[in-house]
C-alpha cells in the first residue's frame, strides 16, 4: 500500500460517520463513471446466434410442453396425496 493511500485511510478514519459515508458515495459514483466510461454498453441482440439450435439438444417448445406437463403430473400427485 502506498503512502499516500494509508494516509487518506487514516484522515478517513478521523471523519464522522456521516462524512464516511459522503466520501463513499463520492468514490461509488466515480467508480461508477469510470465503469461506465470503459465499457461499452450491451443489447440482447448482440448474442444473437452465439448458441448453438437447438441449446442442448432439445426445441424450446419441446422443452415448455415438458415441463408443463410435469408440472401437472407433479400437481395432480400432490392432490391425490392430499385425499
Amino acid at each position: 500500500m502506498s503512502l499516500s493511500l494509508e494516509k487518506i485511510l487514516s484522515e478517513i478514519e478521523q471523519l464522522t460517520p456521516e462524512e464516511q459515508w459522503t466520501v463513499m458515495r463520492h468514490l461509488v459514483e466515480s467508480i461508477k463513471k469510470y465503469i461506465n466510461q470503459t465499457q461499452p454498453k450491451r443489447k440482447w441482440s448482440d448474442l444473437k446466434g452465439m448458441a448453438p439450435y437447438p441449446l442442448l439438444g432439445e426445441d424450446a417448445q419441446e422443452w415448455v410442453s415438458r415441463t408443463r406437463k410435469q408440472g401437472d403430473e407433479h400437481r395432480e400427485r400432490l392432490l391425490r396425496t392430499e385425499e
